[in-house]
């Protein structure tokens, strides 16, 4: 099996510091300061840069967790083809998603998922759609839910098309009754997260010229629906976000629809694993379930 230096490497860029990854490996903080010297050695640079509250990747360091994570995913996945051949169905899956897949879809996929494979360990790591992407590339999550486009070299598979709506406070109308116009959002401020503000929400804002003069920014959706319930300006959410949002305010579509393509993304190495793959097959067939000839991923 690998090397355990390279065990102890992944778990120091994990846990920041020597001490907290000795403690994850149950090991002594010397048997990790020696590990990792070992390596430094055998590899011909240094790894970290040590400072008083932890230590950081050097350069060097950032271009080889990549490859020490893949030989770590790979031995994972040997692990679970012998526990499989065995009867065991046992293994991992770490899946990684953004705020509204973590409340909506998935402890209904990790409840399906684990009353049919109860052996297979699960963990969630929430981020933003960039957090996701990078995780999935270096192998540090099996599974992730992100935005289109994915430019990395990855598994994607497009899931569903999300309707970008705009949330007024609850005195607010279009003129039309129905859907907001130019003339309807002409200087109103926008609410938004500073992470969404790069994709889809952008496309939406520029179409109808509102400029960063107009823009004020939260830090997540729920915080949103409160500052535009308290009148501070107008928000922009997708349909799966405002599933669980409560507050009084009014959705409208825009006159021109937009929406944000979620997809799924996957390590190319990870997504060969058993339980990656079973996880796999129970995302795809829980969304068809619930979005039926709106999904996209029909293959």
């Amino acid at each position: 099996m690998a090397n355990f230096a390279y065990e102890v490497f992944a778990t120091v860029v994990a846990q920041k510091t020597f001490y907290q990854a000795a403690a994850t490996l149950n090991v002594t903080p010397s048997a990790v300061s020696h590990s990792i010297n070992q390596l430094e050695k055998e590899l011909g640079f240094p790894l970290f840069i040590r400072n008083r509250s932890g230590v950081e990747l050097t350069s060097d360091g950032r271009q080889v967790l990549p490859y020490v994570q893949e030989i770590l995913n790979t031995e994972g996945n040997l692990r679970q083809v012998a526990d499989n051949i065995q009867g065991l169905h046992s293994g991992s899956v770490r899946i990684g998603g953004f705020s509204s897949v973590c409340i909506n879809w998935l402890p209904r996929i990790i409840r399906r998922f684990n009353h049919e494979y109860p052996d297979i360990e699960i963990s969630v790591v929430q981020g933003d759609f960039n957090d996701i992407t990078k995780w999935a590339k270096i192998g540090t999550i099996d599974i992730g839910f992100t935005s289109m486009p994915v430019s990395d070299n990855l598994l994607v598979h497009p899931l569903i098309n999300d309707p970008i709506y705009c949330v007024t406070p609850a005195g607010f109308e279009p003129e039309n009754g129905q859907f907001i116009t130019i003339d309807d959002v002409a200087d109103q401020n926008f609410i938004l997260q500073q992470s969404d503000y790069d994709r889809d929400t952008k496309l939406a804002l520029d179409h109808y010229h509102v400029t960063n003069n107009f823009l004020r920014f939260s830090i997540d959706d729920q915080s949103i629906i409160s500052m535009v319930e308290s009148g501070l300006g107008m928000g922009i959410l997708p349909k799966l976000a405002l599933k669980k949002l409560t507050g009084d305010v009014n959705t409208y579509p825009f006159a021109e629809p937009y929406n944000r393509e979620i997809a799924l993304v996957a390590n190319k190495t990870q997504a060969t694993a058993p339980s990656t793959s079973m996880m796999i097959r129970s995302i795809k067939q829980f969304l068809t379930d619930e979005y039926h000839d709106d999904m996209l991923w029909q293959a």
